[in-house]
């Protein structure tokens, strides 16, 4: 399990007022409307098309036999296969369909050929060489097949029955007969290419799902990348930093003892080199992801000088500057800061920061008006940061983003052992609350931090 997947973004703790109000203005939305609502898929109407084919199967065997028997002149047992045949190439179609169709191919000849011996009985009420029980039987087997196969096979599908339909006719150009040639195959036609088409409109909507599933799942990807990559900066600055210092006190130790000994001066000079070689491994991973100038997508609302590639990573002690340059824009942002302020790892204080910024931008963003209200509490084994912005005044303006604001602040989080909840507050507000530990979390994987079960707020 990893780390970013204990970190929460579902909360609870509404006030019995905003849950009244969201349930009427919920109902509202269900009763005044006048969208589309499709019945949802059930067992029984997933099996309605199934029962109805059968039923067609039934109607197609009694109406088959009948036919061929009365007006065919055929025996009731061979009329009775025939049409049985007929019925049960349907039904097959349902999971066989290209056997279907050379069944039912194969039954029509059969009952084509045999009925032409017969000819000459009621040639007025006769028709050949398709029956109508045998029309309707082809025309489901080839619907069946054209929605499941590709569309060659159900054109090549189709000139088959056009060229059998022609060779069978043509037997019987000696005896007069009501033909059904043109009539079956301009129908068979007619169902090949509704059949093709809706194949073609599921497999067009099966792909727009699988593509905008992929863009999102990309998007998210992306988006953690990035953030993955601005952290990765950030503490390459702050570890060479202190590695740098390291290596300069090694260096200066020396000459701060008088006569120190060789084995002191080894120590040190191992302890220095050991630092550089640290610093440069550093900088050879972390090098890559460090820019000239600031990546696209990371604000620096907070401060003019942090635009400069060079500037430190912005620590607590710039909170002042970043809450006076919200207020400059027009909103009201109160701060309030709870027990002994102290000196917090530099990991803790940079995420800390970025969490702050990133809440007061979607305030900004997503609630116009609104109050924002910025809380830290030190604690003896941690920072617990909250933002909450009240109410909003007017509807949000519409956003282009991708969203993933939040994804930033849990993966901050997550990387230093803490835990987060982000979920809307009292009044239609939102409130972000995360817990920092100062202690690095433990190594080992599905390990929780000490802190991270008693600091999970709601």
């Amino acid at each position: 399990m990893s780390r970013l997947g204990r970190v929460t973004d579902t909360g609870v703790g509404r006030a019995p007022r905003a849950r009244v109000k969201g349930w009427l203005r919920g109902v509202r939305e269900d009763l005044w409307t006048v969208r589309a609502d499709p019945l949802p898929p059930s067992t029984w109407l997933r099996w309605l098309p199934h029962g109805l084919v059968c039923l067609a199967a039934f109607g197609i065997t009694l109406g088959g036999t009948g036919d061929m028997a009365d007006n065919g002149h055929l025996g009731p047992g061979l009329a009775l296969l025939i049409a049985a045949g007929q019925g049960g190439a349907v039904v097959l179609g349902l999971w066989r369909p290209v056997p279907a169709w050379w069944l039912s191919l194969g039954l029509f000849t059969l009952g084509a050929v045999t009925v032409r011996t017969r000819m000459g009985f009621d040639l007025e009420t006769y028709t050949w060489p398709w029956t109508a029980a045998g029309i309707i039987a082809e025309l489901f087997v080839l619907l069946l097949l054209a929605l499941r196969v590709p569309t060659r096979a159900a054109v090549a599908a189709l000139a088959v029955t056009w060229l059998l339909t022609y060779v069978v006719e043509s037997l019987g150009a000696e005896e007069p007969y009501d033909t059904t040639g043109v009539l079956a195959v301009s129908l068979f036609t007619v169902v090949v290419i509704v059949g093709t088409a809706l194949r073609g409109r599921r497999e067009a909507r099966a792909q727009l799902v699988e593509q905008t599933t992929l863009t999102a799942e990309e998007r998210t990807r992306r988006t953690l990348l990035e953030e993955r990559s601005r952290i990765a900066r950030e503490l390459h600055d702050v570890v060479a930093h202190h590695m740098s210092v390291i290596s300069i006190q090694a260096q200066v130790a020396p000459h701060l003892v008088e006569n120190p000994p060789d084995e002191l001066r080894e120590n040190l000079a191992g302890i220095r080199q050991n630092a550089l070689e640290a610093l440069i491994e550093l900088r050879r991973v972390l090098g890559v992801l460090r820019s000239e100038h600031p990546g696209p997508g990371e604000p620096f609302a907070d401060a003019g000088d942090e635009t400069s590639p060079h500037a430190p990573q912005p620590t607590l002690d710039r909170l002042d500057a970043l809450v006076e340059n919200t207020r400059a824009v027009g909103r009201e942002v109160v701060t309030d800061i709870r027990g002994e302020r102290r000196p917090l790892p530099p990991g803790v204080e940079l995420s800390a920061y970025r969490i702050v910024q990133e809440a007061l931008s979607n305030a900004l963003r997503h609630a116009p008006g609104a109050r924002i209200t910025v809380r830290l509490a030190y604690e003896p084994d941690g920072l617990e940061v909250e933002i909450v912005n009240g109410r909003p005044t007017g509807p949000p303006p519409p956003s282009t983003g991708a969203g993933h604001g939040l994804l930033g602040m849990r993966e901050r989080v997550a990387m230093l052992g803490g835990t987060m909840t982000a979920h809307p507050w009292h009044w239609d507000g939102f409130k972000v609350t995360a817990f920092l530990p100062d202690t690095p979390p433990a190594d080992t994987a599905g390990t929780h931090p000490p802190t991270a079960s008693r600091r999970r707020t709601s």
